[in-house]
């Protein structure tokens, strides 16, 4: 396990270069900076400008000296302050962060507590009418885009009255809530977005688990476990499951991207304080400095997914070891 994680976490390393260094060529690629306001503004000399532009380094198009003036404070843990908000961009990200993990892990909860069910039954009943059911269901969340699912849910929030249409809590009354109201409240704010997020996933492990299952059942020793007279129960949490679900355990990190980047969109469409609107809000100011911290949390999250769905793997599967 200790040879395993040490190896994760060093090719950890280039791939977290490459990101970053994509991520500030297209920055410098792209027109304008973060001066360009302040170019407009009369009362600012131009002595002032470039005085600004060496300070932050955007004096030059040369991407690769550009970056080394990111990576090298970076490395020393200095991700310098945001342009925009004048705040350290790690103690921004220290407050949004929290939001994100919120939203996705409820997601994935969400999508895991149904989806293995659903998989299960589509499984089972292969061809009959819930079968066909459950496959619309998946239909649905594979096709449907995340952007045009949240602003459904919004108009949803808005026609109805019966959910916020944004934000995390109620900003009015929140100061003077007690606790377990405070609690039932983020919980309300927090449906749509789990929703519309969480169906990116359910569909996809939907699918996975039913034709995992089907090919399960078709195995010698689920036949000799129904021919000792175990129940369809029984054969089919303790025999079939173990062996289906390995998988989607599998595939936890990779559909770790997918949910993350569509909680950026879902994020920015119903006002979630998270890394979403805080990146939107950064590329839209060309705040570079917040962008690519975001960017490393970012990488740093899917390393970390796919490092626990590896483990996961490993617990569930004996015959799985990490350090082999």
């Amino acid at each position: 396990m200790k040879t395993f994680l040490i190896r994760r976490v060093l090719a950890a390393i280039p791939l977290i270069i490459v990101v970053t260094f994509v991520t500030k060529a297209l920055l410098v690629a792209s027109p304008g900076d973060f001066l360009d306001t302040i170019r407009l503004m009369p009362s600012i000399s131009r002595e002032h400008v470039a005085q600004m532009e060496r300070i932050y380094h955007l004096d030059s198009d040369n991407v690769f000296e550009r970056y080394w003036f990111w990576l090298w404070p970076a490395l020393r843990g200095d991700f310098g302050f945001s342009f925009t908000k004048s705040a350290p961009v790690w103690t921004l990200i220290g407050e949004r962060v929290l939001n994100t993990l919120l939203l996705t892990g409820s997601a994935l909860v969400f999508s895991w507590v149904f989806a293995i069910p659903l998989g299960m039954l589509a499984a089972v009943y292969r061809n009959r009418w819930i079968d066909k059911l459950i496959g619309f269901i998946s239909f649905f969340g594979l096709s449907i885009p995340s952007l045009f699912f949240s602003l459904l849910m919004i108009l949803f929030a808005a026609k109805t009255g019966l959910f916020p249409v944004g934000g995390i809590h109620n900003q009015v009354m929140w100061d003077v809530m007690s606790p377990w109201d405070k609690f039932v409240d983020t919980l309300w704010h927090l449906f749509l977005p789990m929703i519309v997020l969480g169906t990116i996933g359910l569909a996809q492990y939907v699918r996975q688990m039913r034709s995992e299952m089907i090919e399960t059942l078709s195995q010698d020793y689920i036949r000799t476990a129904r021919a000792k007279g175990l129940s369809q129960w029984r054969v089919l949490t303790r025999h079939a499951l173990g062996n289906a679900i390995n998988p989607l355990v599998t595939i936890f990190g990779f559909s770790l991207a997918t949910l993350l980047a569509g909680a950026l969109v879902t994020e920015y469409v119903f006002g979630w304080p998270g890394l979403g609107t805080l990146i939107f809000d950064a590329l839209t100011n060309k705040d570079e400095p917040l962008v690519m911290a975001a960017v490393v949390m970012l990488v740093l999250m899917l390393v970390i997914g796919n490092l626990i769905a590896d483990v996961l793997l490993a617990l569930i599967d004996p015959r799985i070891r990490l350090d082999s």
